[in-house]
């Protein structure tokens, strides 16, 4: 027996270590929904972005609607255009605006619409998303219910290319999230194109029905009790520790109504495995998801959404939180700072845990990061998060997963005009880029100043008008924003920057969260940088472009950075500076050489480019550098097409009325550079410390619009960089 208990430790331990030398799969299309419970696993070789019809020019033109990259026609006025494998996990139109909207995969058309299609200029309340058993509620939800948006959050993978057109184009405004993979990431399950036909499955649908209830599991270990806030200090609400590691579950709190709104402001802190610095250290009223604990109209709900919801009866409001947390050695959760009107309450605590079996670098800590700004700079973007440094941490490794945030504490909506913008791994142009903070919040036109709750977006807090309110709270404006299969990961650092106001002039007094999961570790490393121009650079990578240009200098901005200059004491000042970059481009081939890490998972390059020439596209080839005998010829294989559809010029067709006549304006930004990022797969890079890259250059043939002469194509480079997918290097 004692043989045989050896021999079957001895293959768990092998079968731990093997696990944890591999990356966790990742979880893709609705399977991103069935396993809720992956959300804090770390999405090595995933890349989110978040592609808009946003102002090209940097301002808020038309409220950052209707710029196409291109028109096929009329009726065809494409706003995203993405080559290789992916998912599209999110869109989002201001009413039904736009529609009917073709979505084309791997070439296939597809008509999507909504039922005020047919009759734009009466719009019908109860509208729904057609064909409605594929775009079923509570996936899809329109702008009658959202106070102004259409919603759609059903995965729409595909293997080749993906693209979506607006029929029509007056206020033809809308945001995307899609997810693109290493080509031999490990996935749930493979990507499919999605057919047209299939429902989506009845399990997901019940699970969003589930929006405001416990959806945690039942059968595990639970602490529960009471707790008296003290007057001036912190209250432990729960400890957990020498149970080895564990993932919370559920954090449930019941607080008396009375006391509500000032144990809104009292700060809820958890602090994983005795670190120094709290992870989640936020008021409870904004890590539940609104602004304030106020309920001015007696709703039931406050929030209720799928990770978190406030619910109240006749004396007693209910905070559910369902964000899976992991953690390795203790857990502490406190309440602390309590307002005086807070001071005495009695609050009812429930936290439900679990064993957590696998290897701790496959997870990250759950964080709530909260902000004050009480005094927006003018010219300069919030920034809601920007985890380098953090916890005395530079690099982190892990998904941003939501916002709760006030962005007014006076009933002004204008600010909302803002952006949306985000930055991941130290790119210099951002891979997010949205419409506006309403749009993110999940509605349309300041959602008419009325308040919204659905599972993954809401409006929760303020009344529409300043006149309307009866005390304080009343005037304060909240919303959230919570991603699950749309999700962000990243692999070193993750910035998440809000406009305030359309050009940044917003003085509004905001206040925010924001969720993350993260590990004090990199996923990913950069190895190499080929600097173009620059001579030693260019030799030290064997650098080799024959039909290339001279480099030239060009002086110019980033590509969604907004506007350059800010308006302060009466005059203009540039908040955006002008940067001079070596360029050169090519119509033939590239190759070059880049360092990696041998133990790599995959290879994300980084190219920097000009922005000017449309519609930039390469195959792109992947050679051993080294290890083969003297001159012989490398062994070549192909790693796929990079692509970006579009440039910084685009057509802006925004027609007064909502049948108008389709546009042909033609519009140029002064932004010229732009980062662009191509996922290399594991298979060509593991075990390499050196690659040989080819990049071949093949038109696209495409014009701004029908009857419209091409322009000069071209591809550009500015510089190339090497990160290496890698296991973070992390020991509790």
């Amino acid at each position: 027996m004692r043989v045989s208990w050896l021999a079957g430790l001895a293959v768990g331990v092998i079968a731990n270590l093997l696990l944890a030398a591999d990356v966790p799969v990742i979880p893709v299309g609705l399977d991103a929904y069935r396993q809720w419970d992956k959300w804090p696993y770390q999405r090595i070789g995933a890349r989110a972005y978040m592609r808009s019809t946003y102002d090209r020019r940097g301002g808020n033109e038309g409220a950052d609607a209707s710029h196409f990259l291109y028109q096929e026609a009329d009726d065809f006025n494409v706003t995203l255009d993405v080559e290789g494998p992916g998912v599209l996990y999110f869109a989002r139109y201001n009413h039904w605006h736009g529609s009917p909207w073709h979505y084309e995969v791997d070439g296939r058309p597809h008509i999507v619409q909504e039922t005020t299609t047919s009759n734009p200029t009466k719009p019908r309340a109860g509208s729904v998303f057609m064909p409605e058993e594929l775009f079923a509620h509570p996936l899809t939800w329109t702008w009658s219910v959202t106070k102004g948006a259409d919603l759609m959050w059903v995965p729409i993978p595909f293997r080749q290319r993906f693209r979506m057109a607006y029929s029509r184009t007056h206020y033809g405004t809308g945001y995307y999230i899609y997810h693109q993979y290493l080509p031999d990431a490990r996935l749930s399950q493979p990507i499919k194109a999605w057919d047209g036909k299939t429902p989506p499955d009845a399990a997901v649908l019940e699970l969003l029905g589930r929006t405001g209830t416990d959806i945690a599991p039942w059968d595990i270990p639970t602490i529960s009790g009471r707790v008296q806030l003290p007057g001036g200090g912190s209250a432990i609400v729960a400890e957990i520790a020498g149970q080895g590691p564990r993932m919370i579950r559920a954090l449930k709190l019941l607080l008396p109504r009375d006391k509500a709104v000032s144990l809104g402001r009292t700060r809820l802190r958890i602090t994983w495995d005795g670190r120094k610095q709290s992870s989640v250290d936020a008021p409870l009223s904004l890590f539940y998801g609104a602004g304030t604990l106020h309920n001015r109209d007696n709703r039931e709900y406050l929030v209720k959404a799928l990770p978190c919801y406030i619910r109240y009866d006749d004396s007693s409001v209910h905070l559910g939180c369902f964000f899976p947390m992991p953690f390795f050695q203790s857990a502490r959760i406190e309440l602390a700072e309590a307002p005086a009107g807070a001071v005495g309450a009695e609050i009812v605590y429930e936290v439900r845990h679990q064993p957590y079996a696998d290897p701790p670098n496959h997870v990250g800590y759950f964080h709530a990061t909260y902000r004050d700004h009480a005094q927006p700079e003018l010219g300069r973007d919030l920034v809601f998060l920007d985890t380098h440094g953090l916890e005395g941490n530079d690099v982190w490794a892990g998904s941003f997963v939501g916002t709760s945030f006030i962005f007014s504490h006076k009933a002004i909506l204008n600010t909302l005009e803002g952006d949306p913008r985000f930055f991941f791994d130290d790119a210099g142009s951002p891979q997010c880029y949205g419409t506006g903070t309403e749009e993110w919040g999940g509605g349309g036109d300041y959602w008419g100043g009325q308040n919204m709750t659905i599972p993954l977006a809401g409006h929760p807090c303020g009344v529409r008008m300043a006149q309307e309110a009866q005390r304080e709270e009343d005037l304060i404006q909240s919303a959230y924003r919570f991603l699950l299969a749309d999700m962000m990961p990243f692999g070193r650092r993750v910035v998440i920057r809000f406009e305030h106001g359309g050009v940044n002039e917003s003085e509004e007094h905001y206040e925010s969260v924001a969720y993350w999961y993260g590990l004090p570790a990199a996923a990913l490393v950069l190895t190499d940088e080929l600097v173009i121009g620059e001579t030693a650079s260019e030799q030290a990578h064997g650098y080799h472009s024959p039909a290339a240009s001279s480099p030239a200098a060009i002086t110019s901005r980033w590509d969604g950075w907004g506007p350059e200059t800010a308006a302060l004491h009466g005059g203009q000042i540039e908040v955006i500076p002008t940067e001079t970059k070596l360029e050169r481009h090519t119509t033939g081939t590239s190759e070059f050489t880049l360092k990696l890490r041998a133990d790599n998972r995959g290879v994300l390059l980084r190219r920097t480019l000009d922005y000017s020439f449309p519609n930039q596209r390469a195959e792109v080839f992947i050679a051993e550098a080294s290890g083969g005998p003297a001159g012989a010829e490398l062994q070549w294989e192909s790693a796929g097409a990079w692509r970006l559809a579009g440039s910084n010029t685009c057509v802006y067709s925004n027609p007064t009325g909502e049948l108008g006549a389709t546009e042909h304006n033609i519009q140029t930004s002064n932004r010229r550079f732009r980062d662009e990022e191509f996922l290399v797969a594991r298979r060509l890079t593991e075990g390499r410390s050196v690659i040989r890259v080819r990049v071949r250059f093949t038109p696209v043939d495409i014009p701004l619009f029908l009857g419209q002469s091409l322009v000069e194509q071209a591809w550009s480079e500015i510089a190339y960089r090497a990160y290496c997918y890698v296991l973070p290097e992390f020991n509790p």
